[in-house]
């Protein structure tokens, strides 16, 4: 047990959030250089091939966005570092949600000069919701941004969290002259010459350099000292409990793309950032890490990464207890008994057979078919299931079919591996059987129908049926001929009865014509 207890304090599992293009994937690049993973950090639009190490889908690097989550594991400061890297265009908020179930704490990544966006709004009250803790950090200093004072207000204001400045931008842009570091009482300075000290230690108050510099004579010295003594005097108090409560989020300012402050704020980070954390059961009681029976829960199904087999991926979140290759557990949701040989780790788009894996670690389990988003796997005599992941009803609608009538198995095939990996939903025409395919925006459409022709050789047309609300059906009160045009009677793909109405009206008319009927926004 002694061993479980040491491993558990080496693990920090976290997601990063953001809203596209605030520069998520380049701090996540930035990341895995200091922990020696690569030796140079791609970027999303780099040329010959050099694109950013999480975006590993081929539609990522044609397009500069991430449209999955992946999964990054490195060394750093003697700890395992798990990094949850999330999609940020809102299409795929639904896979971000779920990868949120599956850390212990936020990193939220702020265009500077951009400020809070959307994105990032809807995000944050996810985290906050589930009381994870949050670290920001305020990005793009090198060019010309807002205020470090307005950006903090915004942060508070508009997300309705305390923020404590960890550090404080001494100027940014054409003048960015550094990062004013009062935890750690020094001054980081940007792009020093090459003879000079990175890091020049304030004196023992923290309100000056401990010696003379030339950066004293820079006209920015004097404003960012009142500054500091601003926040000294009227900031937020530093409180850790508040911070593992999510209720106090520490902000750093830096610059991703010249990997400025991002060392100092990933080791301050490893200094607050907690250990794996118990997860809440379906019936509310918590699993604790050092439960020495394994149990896990499978946030992700991945298919195709790697391009030479079709492989099929189920990402495992380890809750307790110790993994070790070759180990039996039990599928929850089938009672069905499996055994873990074939399971990997990740550093992107390439991996290693694990041997040993513990609470917080993500695990990566070939799958044959028999792993849905929500599992719970489990060894030992007493039955676990983790809660409930999050699910969105779809709002658009398509009808797709095989260009090529003779593709018909391998587009059976690429539909439903597709549709397994939950970031698209598949219905079928209760009379035709034939595919209608659901999403939350069109983006996840375009991925679909780019996956489809390039790791399924198979092309397919998309034939828009518009927006539509989806309402579940019991099946025993379901009469087909209560379908019409303007609400279509389809197949989910646990084969219970739905119907997709035309509008809000025609739902009410519904109800009003069949009072008894109960219509559910879900299974």
């Amino acid at each position: 047990m002694a061993n479980l207890e040491e491993e558990l304090q080496t693990r920090r599992t976290f997601a990063i959030i953001s809203h596209p293009d605030a520069g998520k994937t380049t701090i996540t690049e930035q990341m895995l250089l200091l922990g020696g993973v690569v030796r140079e950090a791609g970027t999303v639009k780099g040329r010959k091939g050099n694109f950013a190490k999480s975006d590993w889908m081929e539609i990522e690097q044609k397009r500069g966005i991430s449209v999955t989550s992946s999964v990054l594991q490195f060394d750093f400061d003697d700890k395992r570092i798990n990094i949850l890297d999330t999609p940020g265009h809102e299409d795929f908020s639904e896979d971000t949600y779920r990868t949120l179930m599956a850390v212990d704490s936020v990193i939220m990544v702020i265009d500077s000069a951009k400020g809070i966006e959307p994105q990032t709004k809807k995000l944050f009250e996810i985290v906050k919701e589930r009381h994870i803790p949050i670290f920001t950090f305020f990005n793009k200093l090198d060019r010309d941004g807002r205020e470090a004072f307005d950006l903090v207000d915004e942060l508070e204001s508009t997300l309705g969290i305390q923020a404590y400045p960890m550090n404080w931008p001494i100027g940014s842009g054409q003048i960015l002259a550094g990062l004013y570091d009062l935890y750690h009482k020094q001054v980081e300075v940007y792009r020093p010459a090459s003879n000079a000290e990175r890091f020049l230690p304030l004196n023992e108050a923290g309100n000056d350099l401990a010696q003379a510099n030339a950066l004293q004579e820079n006209p920015l010295w004097d404003e960012v000292r009142d500054e500091i003594e601003l926040l000294q005097d009227a900031g937020n108090e530093f409180d850790e409990d508040a911070i593992l409560r999510g209720e106090l989020t520490p902000v750093f300012f830096g610059s991703a793309l010249t990997n400025f402050g991002v060392e100092t704020f990933l080791s301050t980070y490893m200094d607050y950032a907690p250990a794996p954390a118990p997860k809440k059961t379906a019936t509310g009681t918590l699993v604790e890490p050092t439960d020495e029976n394994f149990a896990g829960f499978v946030f992700k199904i991945q298919a195709n990464m790697d391009p030479n087999h079709r492989d099929r991926i189920a990402f495992v979140r380890i809750v307790s207890g110790e993994f070790t290759r070759g180990m039996d557990v039990t599928l929850q949701r089938l009672n069905k008994k499996l055994r873990l040989s074939n399971v990997t780790q990740f550093m992107a788009d390439s991996r290693e057979n694990v041997q040993n894996a513990y609470p917080g670690d993500i695990i990566g389990v070939y799958d044959t078919g028999n792993f849905q988003i929500g599992d719970t796997i489990y060894a030992g005599k007493k039955a676990v299931e983790f809660e409930e992941l999050p699910t969105f009803t779809p709002e658009m609608f398509m009808r797709v079919r095989a260009k090529n009538v003779l593709k018909q198995k391998s587009f059976h095939k690429g539909v439903t591996q597709l549709v397994q990996e939950g970031t698209i939903q598949m219905y079928t025409a209760w009379d035709s059987g034939e595919y209608i395919l659901g999403a939350v925006g069109q983006l996840q459409f375009e991925v679909f129908q780019f996956r489809m022709e390039n790791e399924y050789n198979t092309e397919v047309t998309l034939e828009p049926m518009g927006a539509k609300t989806a309402r579940w059906v019991n099946a025993e009160q379901l009469d087909p001929r209560m379908a019409s045009s303007r609400n279509l009677l389809v197949r989910d793909r646990n084969d219970a009865p739905v119907f997709l109405f035309e509008n809000a009206f025609a739902e009410r008319w519904f109800s009003d014509k069949y009072p008894d009927v109960e219509l559910e926004t879900k299974l």
